[in-house]
């Protein structure tokens, strides 16, 4: 794909800028001459094409506030993909959310603005991986975190996300299951439930980096510095976090920080987990200081403004999934929104 430099024109300027003024602490203003072109003409689009652009909370802000229709972490984006009444959906995230999204609206375009954007969680285990272990413990139920490919969801039970997966491994009623494929969210399950969870032992190439060690460094400079941490992390970052939860509850539990320290000191948070989360969450919550550990996913940086209008334009990439995969597929998927509708104790 090229890339064609669009001209920051006046008429530009005037129409972008009132998108801008409320991010100047998050994308500095010298970039935004960069991008207010993009942002011009892809919001154009998508009201030609009848478009939403789906973005995940680890896009860059200048994708995730100023395109973005709707925003979220894994969960929020397919209930909301269920919903929409958009012919196209454009999903600013990986590969595998793209096909969660097409899973759900079957009847509909869906396009990812990047083929490579991967996970290696997705890729670190197969459909014939389920299989086995289907043998190897009959009549377990496998829960599969949605971090994973349509061929993997089509051997499962039922889907989980990490704001999710407690509540449906309890809902299930069962004394055991298989939990896939990330192991340290199973460990984190396990230890909050008396079910006995089987995990595989696929990692976030993320979160997998962060470490105990890292949390007690940042807390020997501010002891009183709040840890927020995704579950995707080692068991010992869990153990020094303040608050451990996925990226939509990460962002509640800096809101309630936002509110109560409202009259305090500003408070400072270390987020254990994307590099632009924090940058997404302090648009929200300018009073909140960051303190920015920094791991960035190289596959959600794949998707970039001029990708994301190539996508719209050409049509392209479009999400396919063969018909009987997505059909097994489509159960697991729509049974955790059954879950995640219902009202909890």
């Amino acid at each position: 794909m090229s890339v064609v430099d669009l001209p920051y024109t006046a008429d530009v300027a005037a129409e972008t800028d009132p998108i801008f003024r409320p991010l100047a602490h998050v994308i500095p203003p010298v970039e935004w001459p960069l991008h207010a072109p993009y942002v011009s003409a892809i919001n154009r689009l998508k009201r030609d094409r009848n478009a939403v652009i789906l973005a995940h909370n680890y896009q860059v802000p200048e994708i995730f506030y100023t395109v973005a229709d709707i925003v979220g972490d894994s969960l929020a984006l397919a209930m909301k993909a269920a919903e929409t009444k958009a012919d196209v959906i454009v999903l600013c995230g990986v590969h595998f959310m793209a096909e969660t999204a097409k899973l759900v609206n079957p009847g509909k375009t869906v396009l990812v603005p990047d083929l490579k954007a991967g996970c290696s969680l997705a890729e670190s285990i197969t459909a014939a991986d389920v299989r086995l272990l289907r043998e190897k413990y009959p009549g377990v139920p496998v829960v599969t975190y949605v971090n994973t490919s349509a061929e993997v969801k089509a051997e499962s039970d039922v889907c989980v996300t990490s704001g999710n997966a407690l509540q449906i491994v309890e809902a299930l009623g069962v004394p055991r299951i298989i939990f896939l494929p990330d192991e340290y969210l199973a460990k984190y399950v396990a230890s909050k439930t008396n079910v006995e969870i089987v995990a595989w032992k696929g990692h976030c190439e993320v979160h997998e980096r962060f470490s105990g060690d890292d949390v007690r460094r940042f807390r020997r400079d501010d002891p009183s510095l709040v840890v927020i941490a995704h579950p995707e992390c080692p068991p010992d970052v869990l153990a020094e976090a303040d608050f451990v939860g996925s990226t939509q509850g990460m962002t509640e539990y800096v809101g309630e920080l936002s509110a109560k320290r409202a009259s305090e000191r500003r408070p400072r948070v270390l987020l254990m987990t994307e590099c632009s989360m924090a940058d997404n969450v302090s648009g929200r919550y300018p009073s909140i200081e960051f303190v920015r550990p920094c791991n960035l996913c190289p596959h959600m940086k794949r998707n970039t403004l001029p990708k994301v209008l190539h996508s719209l334009e050409a049509m392209e990439f479009e999400v396919t999934i063969d018909p009987e995969i997505a059909a097994r597929a489509r159960r697991a998927v729509e049974r955790m929104l059954e879950f995640s509708r219902q009202p909890r104790d």
